[in-house]
């Protein structure tokens, strides 16, 4: 008696808690005492079996694997909604339903705005206010029943809050023996970036975005795959009647009940001008949304009218789904040019037929190599899907055979360098030129050598380094500390005050820290943050030149392929002889780190005024500390600007100390 008051308590403790943390986002207690009380339940229900009940925290794990999922009928058919794409189509949308509706019933009309969530639809049933039945969409009358699955989500309660402090909080009694609620499950941006990093270790096939991996893990018949994947929810829609009069009644019940709404984000709206204004904040504020969003679904608030509305086709005439600018387009491949890099590499470019992606008109695309062109049986004059997300350089993701004519050409990659016309060879997926001092690999070296994050030229461009190269001024970027104001004086349109601005911007970076100098190289692989680590280790570049691949394999941040890349690169007398020549131009210093920082790790979020985050990394690499692109439980401290993403939501989550742009200058 004494065990099952305390699983009681236990149980009845750990839903507030899950509560406070899911729908309230605040919380009393920390992860770890939560989990503390968590063990104590899963301990009393191993030595008191006959005690565990369904709805208990412990059993959103189920049990064996199912051989198949059972259909599952809704009481209410489930809709989905048409789409608009722009104001005229939301103008026509409401203009239609305007005709259907009495005069007093148009003066009514508000109208209510909340996100629309890219995830799989889903039903919950709860029975005197224990989950029952979850099932998904399916056709919209019958579904499938996948209870089990569903939960193991945290953010969905296994019981809702009891009847006594709904009715409370309503202020009016309900009918609590059956509350039918609809949402969405969902993945975080982060976890389904987390689950691609591992999927990438094992060698496994990435997923294509958090929707279908969200409804793959709803699907699996192993509930124990299902709970892997950390999916959420989310709920937008009551079915019951509970006295709701509005759709954004239906947002505060589900809350009072304990279920995850998206009523932060959402609005209700006195005029299409005010959804308009919020179709426009949303989209402004898409990327920092936990979650992938594409678009915003706007409905007419006052449930009577969406009722009278009725439905046509698959969809409510109520409420209509207002798509951001779409992501994907399809286009034709015109034609393919080759590009040389600064390591020789010579990289594939699709010239497409002009398309607007997000409001962007697109006309070229990177194809990557090879490879990737077989891999996708692309050819020249072939229909293809290009897609865009935020500033990533547009890619095709297929290729419409069906759309071929037999007018289509095959792609072939140049035996010759199209900069210099020397041989080619390829290297595992990659074709390169051999000539090292073929124009272009020379260009690009030297545009990546002058770069911000290696000697920070700032004053001079990439159509400086050209005409330089052109005008036979410099050989490489050993070159540029060498030029004298009269030197540069000869090229068009450089009068004397830009000439000597040029030679004030080169004298001034002849002093140069070792991790800036090793990234200048262009060492293939080494990036920046490689390049502080290998300064860190050895402390000048006479030691670098000499460890060897076991050395190297051995340090954090440098693997099989990094080590390989550097010992070729220091085996190579061309390298040797310009880092002499490079040398006897600039001195090398090792930054001594101080180690105020040391073992902490820092991940930014959000844009800093003061310095750009590139800096605010050097001063934290300075002073011993460590700087990572992701949030984890071993993240110290998150440093937010304005705008902050994702990442400040998972923070907070994970109870990571978050400090604004003074205090992380206080702690420097």
């Amino acid at each position: 008696m004494e065990a099952e008051k305390r699983i009681e308590q236990l149980k009845k403790a750990i839903n507030h808690y899950r509560y406070l943390y899911h729908v309230k986002d605040t919380s009393e207690i920390s992860d770890e005492a939560l989990d503390s009380l968590k063990k104590e339940l899963f301990d009393l229900e191993e030595k008191y079996p006959e005690l565990v009940t369904s709805d208990s925290p412990t059993q959103r794990i189920g049990g064996e694997p199912l051989a198949k999922f059972e259909k599952f009928k809704h009481k209410k058919r489930m809709t989905s909604f048409n789409d608009a794409f722009s104001k005229e189509d939301i103008e026509n949308w409401l203009n239609r339903n305007l005709k259907l509706l009495t005069e007093e019933e148009r003066k009514k009309i508000t109208f209510y705005t909340e996100p629309k969530l890219d995830g799989l639809a889903i039903e919950l049933i709860y029975k005197n206010g224990v989950l029952e039945i979850g099932a998904t969409r399916g056709d919209g009358t019958i579904g499938e029943n996948v209870t089990q699955n569903l939960k193991t989500i945290e953010s969905i309660p296994l019981r809702l809050r009891t009847k006594e402090e709904i009715e409370k909080d309503l202020g009016r009694e309900i009918n609590y023996k059956e509350i039918i609620v609809r949402g969405e499950a969902i993945l975080t941006k982060e976890e389904f970036k987390r689950i691609n990093e591992e999927r990438k270790i094992n060698g496994e096939e990435i997923y294509a975005n958090p929707r279908n991996l969200a409804a793959g893990s709803i699907r699996q018949l192993d509930s124990k795959i299902t709970s892997e994947r950390k999916l959420d929810a989310d709920f937008y829609s009551l079915v019951s009647d509970l006295g709701q009069k509005k759709h954004s009644d239906e947002h505060e019940i589900l809350a009072l009940l304990g279920l995850k709404t998206n009523n932060k984000y959402n609005k209700v709206c006195l005029s299409l001008t005010e959804v308009f204004e919020a179709y426009e904040k949303m989209q402004q504020k898409r990327n920092d949304y936990p979650y992938e969003i594409d678009g915003l679904v706007v409905l007419i608030n006052e449930n009577e009218i969406f009722e009278k509305l009725g439905i046509v086709g698959k969809a409510p005439r109520a409420g209509i789904a207002y798509k951001f600018p779409q992501k994907e387009a399809t286009t034709i491949l015109e034609n393919v040019e080759f590009q040389t890099g600064r390591t020789g590499a010579i990289t594939p470019v699709g010239i497409l037929k002009p398309v607007v992606i997000e409001g962007v008109t697109i006309t070229r695309t990177t194809l990557h190599n090879e490879d990737e062109i077989k891999r996708l049986e692309l050819k020249i004059g072939d229909t293809v899907v290009i897609a865009r997300a935020g500033d990533v350089i547009p890619k095709v993701v297929k290729v419409l055979k069906e759309m071929r004519s037999g007018e289509e050409k095959e792609i072939v990659f140049p035996k010759e360098c199209p900069s210099c016309f020397s041989k080619t060879f390829k290297k595992d997926a990659l074709w390169y030129c051999l000539n090292k001092n073929c124009f272009n690999r020379r260009y690009k070296t030297i545009v990546h050598f002058i770069s911000k994050p290696a000697f920070d030229m700032s004053g001079i461009g990439p159509s400086t380094i050209k005409e330089l190269l052109e005008h036979k001024l410099i050989l490489d970027a050993a070159d540029l500390f060498t030029l004298k104001k009269g030197d540069v004086m000869e090229l068009p349109l450089f009068k004397e005050k830009a000439s000597s601005n040029l030679i004030k911007t080169i004298e001034e970076r002849k002093k140069i820290s070792l991790a800036r100098f090793i990234y200048s190289l262009s060492i293939p692989n080494v990036g920046v943050g490689t390049a502080n680590v290998l300064a860190d280790k050895f402390h000048s570049l006479s030691l670098l030149k000499e460890a060897n691949e076991e050395d190297l394999k051995n340090i954090n941040d440098v693997g099989e392929v990094v080590a390989g890349s550097i010992v070729s690169y220091f085996k190579d007398l061309n390298n040797l002889n310009f880092i002499e020549k490079l040398l006897k131009q600039v001195e090398v210093f090792y930054d001594e780190k101080e180690e105020k920082l040391k073992g902490l790790t820092f991940v930014l979020t959000g844009t800093l005024l003061k310095i750009t985050r590139d800096e605010a990394k050097e001063r934290i690499r300075k002073l011993g500390g460590e700087v990572s692109s992701s949030i984890s439980i071993k993240t110290d401290y998150l440093v937010i600007g304005e705008k902050p993403g994702s990442k400040y939501e998972k923070a907070k989550k994970l109870g990571v100390k978050i400090i604004n742009e003074k205090e992380f200058y206080e702690l420097l």
